[in-house]
């Protein structure tokens, strides 16, 4: 891991409501020097074309190639950029806990998101979910993960794998994204 904080700019991306002081994304922002979460101008209402347009802007911002960290509807977020085919500086993309929005109990505030689009990923990926999550069923996560051409993974029990979680640092999260960034030099 002590390269990749070298050698590759982190984009932390939250989902719906952005992520608290105890999510496991903002303790990477702390940790590693080279992460940036990426500001939305409404984590509660948001709008497609505007946190599309805050991820441009924050991969026209640097010059390192750039891991994208999705969680939740972000992972959907993710998935719209992928729709361009044009990787650009992206050489990995690490999705946890995908939001299914077209569950019927999915939150109105993330409609403008749907339909969720399936293309193939421009660069390796990595769809992280887990066995009880109420956002998204296992079987679910599975479809978005073969449909994006992502590896898959899938943790017992974790929820959301969010705040509620208690992950704090989530070692096993980094030594998964540490898997999908040994991809990248493949």
């Amino acid at each position: 891991m002590r390269d990749a904080t070298n050698d590759y700019d982190f984009l932390i991306l939250p989902g719906l409501g952005n992520s608290g002081v105890e999510h496991w994304q903002s303790y990477w922002c702390l940790a590693f020097r080279n992460a940036t979460r990426v500001l939305q101008d409404d984590w509660d209402a948001p709008k497609l074309a505007s946190w599309l347009e805050r991820l441009d802007a924050a991969l026209a911002g640097g010059t390192r190639p750039a891991i994208l960290i999705c969680h939740s509807l972000s992972c959907t977020l993710a998935a719209h950029w992928a729709l361009r085919g044009d990787a650009g500086r992206v050489k990995a993309v690490l999705l946890v806990a995908p939001s299914d929005l077209e569950r019927s109990d999915a939150p109105p505030a993330t409609r403008n998101f749907r339909p969720t689009p399936r293309p193939r990923f421009p660069v390796p990926a990595l769809v992280i979910a887990s066995t009880d999550d109420a956002f998204v069923s296992p079987a679910r996560a599975r479809e978005f993960a073969e449909a994006w051409g992502a590896d898959y993974c899938e943790l017992p029990e974790l929820g959301h794998i969010n705040t509620a979680s208690r992950l704090g640092f989530w070692p096993q999260g980094l030594l998964l994204l540490g898997r999908l960034i040994e991809r990248t030099k493949a």
